[in-house]
């Protein structure tokens, strides 16, 4: 129980600074290149592209510390599993700012980062967290990657002949 609250806490440490990331993003986005006033689906725009920036900052934190002992070695595998995960998470925040804003019809700053930031987030933490630990990060795929006992040997040296180094 421990690991899983210290775990529980580096994942909110990592999540905070995504959120922060994220919410400046989208907010500066939205203010200006991508303000609804200049372009009718700027809203959703600002969102996937600070989602995406927050995405990659994201594993890297939850890769290097929030699951760091559960990494696996295909790093490859592991970040596309992630940003499908991720992506998925992406996408509630999208359909909450979506429903907001083009079918409530609350067009406000307020409402869009209500909508995806307050609601959509919650919404996607919860479906996140429960993917990366059962997923992408689980122990029992991390220990089916890890290289065997002779695997290990070969890459130490140990147990070759000398002419096959």
């Amino acid at each position: 129980m421990r690991r899983l609250i210290g775990q529980l806490l580096r994942y909110g440490t990592i999540g905070a600074l995504g959120v922060v990331l994220d919410l400046s993003l989208f907010n500066a986005l939205r203010a200006t290149v991508l303000s609804p006033d200049a372009v009718a689906a700027g809203p959703v725009l600002a969102k996937v592209a600070s989602g995406l920036v927050a995405i990659v900052a994201v594993w890297l934190g939850n890769r290097y510390w929030t699951f760091r002992a559960h990494r696996r070695r295909r790093a490859v595998r592991e970040a596309l599993e992630f940003f499908a995960v991720a992506l998925g998470g992406l996408a509630i925040g999208l359909g909450c700012l979506v429903v907001s804003h083009y079918v409530l019809g609350f067009r406000s700053a307020a409402a869009d980062n209500l909508s995806t930031n307050v609601v959509g987030l919650a919404l996607g933490s919860v479906f996140r967290f429960s993917l990366y630990k059962l997923w992408v990060f689980h122990p029992g795929r991390t220990a089916a990657e890890a290289p065997t006992s002779a695997e290990r040997q070969a890459l130490a040296g140990v147990g070759t002949p000398s002419g096959d180094r």
